[in-house]
């Protein structure tokens, strides 16, 4: 992929389509926060999501390509997909071919799409789906993840799901953007409060570690306040106090078109002073990931 009037090839993560070849679904894309080549499950094709994020960079005024999920044909194009990759004919044509061969091992298969996965009443059987291709497949190294705005992780179907998640090597990213219901409100525009969050994030980090993944940004040009970076940090050290366990905290920042034209990246140096000041209150590691 090259830029419009340039020959220069766009960064790999800086695009991730939805579309690949015919799937409706799935679809392969490389990832900076997996290291390498990630298999994205889509689950809402309808583009349907309790949030509203401003940095999004799903187009929700284009219409839909199918309005539900097919699981019989998930499961058929997952299982394609996951032998291109293995095959090598993933990166025969571009824009994969310009993929180092340090990136061609499938790192995980993700929960990730146009909106929230556990909105989807088929995530579930998605879930199993995964499980069993993971395991035809041979990719016993592979993570399963759940990309999630952990808003509907308390519901019982859902728990089931992450269950059959944490027997195959399952991960969850779970999103926090803010410290304060405020900012929750005005980046995330969501349809619940911030407490709900952070009480399902408490709930399952119980039971296993977490990835906390939180997008920091520039709003009309002006970088996050230092009080909400602060009082996101004393969250997570909440969380770890009353007995969350967190792996990692992911500080990453836009990397493709967003909703909102107001929405700039932060450069490495504003990120990495976002993760120092996390680390030197809550004893947790931190990355960033540039645009």
């Amino acid at each position: 992929m090259t830029t419009e009037g340039s020959h220069t090839p766009v960064p790999l993560h800086a695009s991730h389509p939805r579309n690949w070849r015919e799937n409706l679904y799935v679809y392969p894309v490389i990832s900076r926060r997996s290291g390498g080549l990630s298999i994205g499950i889509n689950l809402n094709p309808d583009k349907a999501c309790n949030f509203n994020c401003v940095y999004c960079q799903v187009d929700r005024d284009a219409p839909a390509a199918v309005k539900r999920v097919d699981l019989a044909r998930l499961r058929t194009e997952l299982e394609t997909t996951l032998q291109s990759a293995a095959s090598g004919d993933l990166f025969v044509r571009p824009p994969f071919d310009r993929v180092p061969e340090s990136q061609r091992r499938i790192r995980d298969i993700a929960f990730s799409g146009d909106g929230e996965p556990t909105g989807a009443p088929e995530f579930p059987s998605a879930v199993q789906i995964v499980a069993e291709l993971r395991r035809a497949c041979g990719l016993s190294d592979a993570k399963t993840v759940l990309i999630t705005n952990a808003a509907f992780l308390h519901r019982p179907p859902v728990r089931e799901a992450l269950a059959l998640m944490d027997a195959n090597n399952g991960e969850i990213w779970a999103k926090l953007d803010a410290g304060t219901e405020e900012y929750f409100r005005g980046v995330n525009r969501p349809s619940v409060p911030l407490q709900r969050v952070l009480d399902n994030i408490l709930e399952v980090s119980r039971v296993r570690p977490v990835v906390i993944q939180s997008l920091w940004m520039k709003l009309h040009d002006r970088p996050p306040p230092q009080a909400e970076v602060e009082a996101f940090a004393q969250r997570l050290a909440w969380l770890v106090r009353v007995g969350g366990r967190i792996r990692l905290v992911q500080v990453y920042t836009v990397a493709r078109q967003t909703a909102e034209p107001f929405v700039a990246p932060l450069d490495d140096d504003a990120l990495r002073d976002i993760a120092d000041r996390i680390k030197a209150i809550v004893d947790v590691p931190a990355e960033i990931y540039g645009s």
